[in-house]
């Protein structure tokens, strides 16, 4: 599950791992710095919103573009209302995650799941696994301890850098997937969650889930898969993995 802290201390002091964060920085700020994108601000975010929704469907196998009444089309809609809702929880995420955790399920999870699941962490080991990453560890059940501890460590996380912070988060979601459904969606969203409380992109500018779509399916899963073997260098791979979607999605920042 969470490194510990001299394993977080050995990926910090890895120079390919901090050469891959700081390309993505960079991609980032270039975005923030394009004047055309900042006269075009609430445009550009919509726009970053409907986009990174279309794709956390599509990564989780809902290749439509159609919100309707079939599967896919509720896991678009799933999707829709997750990432939309993500930036402006920004500012709770920063000092109660489980209660945005709480919230963005409960959005992703209206219609699909009953109301005693919205919201709430998974009882025992059913979880959906759209992506196949393979039976849940036997350490994820329960899941709420798991998700205490997770949040308590986001509050300890704060001199560490934001992109860190997100990588791990998601990689860590990935794993547990606490919720019996839509696990990965809210796991997507989160990386907004922290990109916009860190200030690394305040307006939500850059699109995550391009650059974790674009990489393929397959990179995804080996670098969760990674990342829950635990070992050095396969964690490193993960964070750089995830650091390489993040530059991606800034790269693809078009006006609408």
């Amino acid at each position: 599950m969470l490194p510990t802290d001299d394993r977080i201390a050995h990926l910090l002091d890895d120079e390919a791992t901090a050469a891959v964060l700081q390309g993505a920085r960079d991609d980032i700020d270039a975005v923030l710095w394009r004047r055309e994108v900042r006269a075009n601000a609430a445009e550009v975010a919509a726009a970053s919103l409907a986009r990174g929704a279309r794709d956390s469907a599509a990564i989780d196998g809902a290749d439509t573009a159609v919100v309707d009444d079939s599967p896919m089309g509720r896991v678009l809609a799933a999707a829709q209302r997750v990432t939309a809702a993500a930036p402006a929880q920004a500012e709770t995420w920063a000092r109660a995650p489980l209660q945005v955790l709480a919230h963005l399920h409960a959005l992703a999870a209206a219609d699909i799941v009953t109301g005693d699941e919205r919201g709430r962490p998974r009882p025992d080991g059913a979880a959906d696994d759209p992506l196949h990453l393979g039976p849940l560890s036997p350490q994820a059940t329960p899941v709420g301890p798991h998700l205490v501890r997770l949040a308590d460590w986001v509050s300890r996380s704060q001199e560490l850098p934001a992109l860190v912070v997100a990588a791990l988060v998601h990689a860590e979601l990935m794993v547990l997937r606490p919720f019996t459904w839509g696990s990965g969606l809210v796991a997507r969203a989160t990386v907004r969650c922290v990109l916009v409380s860190r200030g690394l992109d305040p307006s939500m500018f850059t699109i995550p889930e391009l650059g974790m779509l674009e990489q393929g399916r397959g990179a995804y899963v080996t670098a969760i898969r990674g990342y829950a073997g635990g070992e050095p260098g396969a964690l490193a791979a993960s964070v750089q993995w995830f650091a390489a979607a993040i530059g991606l999605g800034a790269r693809a920042v078009q006006l609408p």
